[in-house]
């Protein structure tokens, strides 16, 4: 059974930073490119950012580009969303995933395995 466990979540003031973490179990964790979307209240759920299985190949969401950074340690078993200069509006429920294949992919649909999400608030 696949599992996948987020952490780092939690209160920030706008400016500063947080680092979320994707710890995965049940899976050959190297073979599978890996995402993070989030959720705002009362919003769909959105993508942010994605990493190949090799973690040579990202993508970002334009609205965190240049401020988040995806990385993975596929000794670890874990993926991470490094998140500078937040701002009120990066406020939502943060998920990691795991897609079905090794390569980047911005479709939610791409993806099989999802967290249980950490929430991320950040105040102005």
């Amino acid at each position: 059974q696949v599992q996948l466990v987020e952490s780092g979540g939690g209160l920030v003031q706008a400016g500063g930073s947080l680092r979320l973490s994707c710890t995965a179990s049940g899976q050959p964790f190297s073979s599978y490119a890996m995402g993070w979307f989030r959720q705002a209240p009362g919003k769909e759920r959105e993508f942010v950012a994605t990493i190949s299985s090799s973690g040579v190949n990202t993508y970002y969401a334009d609205a965190v580009k240049g401020r988040f950074t995806i990385s993975r340690d596929n000794t670890k078993n874990t993926a991470y969303l490094q998140m500078n200069s937040l701002k009120p509006e990066d406020t939502a429920v943060y998920y990691c995933a795991r897609a079905i294949a090794g390569w980047i992919t911005r479709l939610a649909g791409a993806y099989d395995y999802w967290g249980q999400g950490t929430q991320v608030t950040v105040s102005s």
